[in-house]
């Protein structure tokens, strides 16, 4: 989606890319409460959160 957009800086995690994650304690596949276990969150590259 991001190529269709004309937006390559983003939509990968590779180095020299932007990124927003949610790192959480688990799969929350396997267990949907691992939502609740955020270990740290990535906005535009830079962490702004840490348990």
């Amino acid at each position: 989606a991001a190529d269709l957009l004309g937006v390559t800086d983003r939509a990968e995690l590779k180095a020299g890319k932007l990124a927003d994650i949610i790192a959480v304690e688990g799969n929350p596949l396997d267990d949907i409460r691992a939502m609740e276990r955020v270990v740290f969150v990535m906005k535009d590259g830079e962490i702004v959160k840490i348990d």
